[in-house]
């Protein structure tokens, strides 16, 4: 018997029970969005490629990776060494980890470039920011596990930041840590809101971020609403349908970056010690420091502006709010912007520049943090903290001084 959908057979028992072929239809077949999309939004759907792998290469290592101080980087010895295909699975996760930050912040850029934060997908970029948030609690989690010299001074360094809060900071750190020092608590502790927690409110913020964007309808670079638009028929004159159209182009962004991630993977894992480094090839030792301790670099952005602060009175609270507030501040971005224009092709050179000085701040920012400190590249990185920062607070004057371009009524196919 058919349903209201018109389908028979297995699928319309389904659909009688389940919108399978109502979800299809609204996110997919005939989801229609805008046809001048460019390479920049191939990096929507490599980040859910690279959680997917992050997900199940997850999945096989904690069939024998053991979660004890005592055992744990032995365990991942025995993955690299005597679990068939074990060094294959590890270097996937371990690599699917910077790519994720990678996809994510390029991702970010290109919301930045074609004002997708801003009217009406304010709540979209909210969402993405969580997911970010999530994101690095995921990585930072994940990054104690294997146990190594520097995941666990690297734990400790940032653990302790924690303790710079006044009144609640020490006992603060000590509830994140379940002991008074990194132990064999934290790793267990870890190991579980990495593996469980976590990636659940990873996967449910990217559930609400791409029903966020499907009801409001994707950006494009022109920064043009399709929706205002339509044929006789109510379909936008300018939109496409999202399948078969951009799941065949995906696939080709998704090939391009599979030789990337297979060249790394099979070639150079390590990544000259950015993406697995070298002190993290010894174990743990409590009573050994490692001559540098650094984060991971997709965090090396944010510490470094925590070491660019000076610690007044012997605590560190300024660098850290300084940190935090680095990355709070992405989430008041749609309120920020007050530009009558959405798209960089329309607006004037001196929000281009400043956009590009935020870009050239946040790499060299990124190399810093992953240096020593000297005198000379704290001076450095205070430039580049208060440009960082400059961004954000000069977006809001931007509409006095700077002269947009026309904007066209129907999207372009430059």
């Amino acid at each position: 018997m058919a349903n209201t959908q018109g389908t028979t057979g297995l699928l319309g028992w389904i659909d009688e029970r389940f919108p399978l072929t109502k979800s299809i239809r609204e996110h997919l077949t005939e989801y229609y969005a805008p046809k001048n999309f460019n390479f920049w939004y191939f990096f929507g759907s490599l980040a859910i490629l690279v959680l997917v792998n992050q997900i199940l290469t997850g999945i096989w290592l904690t069939m024998n990776y053991k979660p004890s101080a005592a055992d744990a980087f032995g365990s991942v010895e025995y993955i690299m060494r005597d679990v068939d295909w074990g060094w294959l699975i590890r270097y996937m996760h371990s690599t699917g980890a910077s790519a994720f930050f990678i996809v994510v912040y390029l991702h970010m850029f290109r919301g930045l470039m074609y004002g997708s934060h801003k009217k009406p997908r304010e709540l979209i970029w909210i969402f993405g920011v969580l997911i970010f948030l999530c994101l690095m609690a995921e990585a930072f989690m994940g990054y104690l596990l294997p146990w190594g010299q520097m995941s666990y001074w690297g734990a400790q360094v940032i653990i302790n930041l924690f303790s710079a809060i006044p009144g609640i900071g020490p006992d603060l750190a000590v509830w994140i840590r379940g002991d008074y020092v990194v132990s064999d608590a934290t790793l267990n502790r870890f190991f579980a809101l990495h593996v469980i927690a976590l990636p659940l409110v990873l996967v449910g913020l990217i559930v609400a971020h791409i029903l966020a964007l499907h009801e409001v309808g994707s950006n494009n670079p022109d920064g043009i609403e399709i929706k205002k638009v339509k044929g006789p028929d109510g379909i936008p004159l300018d939109g496409i349908p999202f399948h078969p159209y951009y799941t065949v182009k995906d696939l080709v962004g998704v090939v391009v970056f599979l030789i990337f991630f297979s060249a790394v993977i099979f070639f150079m894992p390590e990544m000259g010690g950015y993406f697995l480094e070298h002190p993290n090839f010894d174990p743990a030792d409590p009573m050994k420091t490692p001559p540098h301790i650094a984060p991971v670099w997709y965090f090396t952005p944010f510490y470094a502006m925590l070491r660019a602060v000076p610690s007044y009175f012997g605590t560190q609270v300024w660098g850290v709010l300084v940190m935090g507030g680095a990355i709070v501040i992405l989430f008041f971005l749609p309120w920020l912007d007050r530009s009558p224009v959405k798209s960089i092709r329309y607006r004037g050179l001196l929000f281009k520049l400043l956009l590009a000085a935020f870009v050239v701040s946040f790499l060299i920012l990124g190399y810093l943090g992953a240096l020593q400190p000297s005198e000379g590249r704290t001076v450095v990185a205070r430039i580049c903290t208060i440009i960082y920062f400059a961004f954000f607070f000069l977006l809001p004057l931007l509409p006095m001084i700077e002269k947009t371009k026309p904007v066209p009524e129907r999207v372009t196919e430059k």
